[in-house]
């Protein structure tokens, strides 16, 4: 009997600690669309990238986070598009390639419901870049 016992707890630790991981409930991170993802921090997905993976986590504040392949090249233009009046985007150590950070006092769109919005972006390749792009509330 004790074997059972023990049996059954190590199976539903098992089984709730792998359930734990995209559950919203238990203060993980949620699969989301990458246009939901995006629009939070007032963006939209370029045509040309694709998106490996998007999440929301909700506690006390509400953080969004996107990851984007996309070409090196339209990096820069995508990032001035969507946040035309934000600071220049900053190169090197320690962020990266790439890294903006915006809020709504420094060009952060009105209609974004984040308030601050912070974009990474490392080099792959000489072609691809990884875009890391977090949108989330203070």
């Amino acid at each position: 009997m004790p074997v059972l016992v023990l049996g059954f707890l190590i199976i539903g630790l098992f089984t709730w600690a792998l359930s734990d991981e995209d559950d919203p409930r238990a203060g993980g991170p949620a699969k989301v669309s990458c246009a939901e993802a995006l629009g939070f921090g007032g963006a939209q997905r370029p045509a040309n990238a694709r998106p490996d993976r998007c999440t929301m986590q909700h506690g006390i504040d509400i953080a969004y986070t996107a990851v984007l392949r996309m070409p090196r090249e339209d990096v820069r233009g995508w990032l001035r598009e969507t946040y035309p009046h934000a600071p220049e985007i900053r190169t090197g150590d320690p962020c990266g390639a790439l890294c903006l950070d915006v809020t709504h006092e420094d060009g952060l769109p009105a209609s974004a419901e984040a308030h601050v919005v912070q974009v990474r972006v490392e080099y792959v390749n000489a072609e691809t870049a990884l875009v890391r792009f977090s949108a989330f509330t203070m």
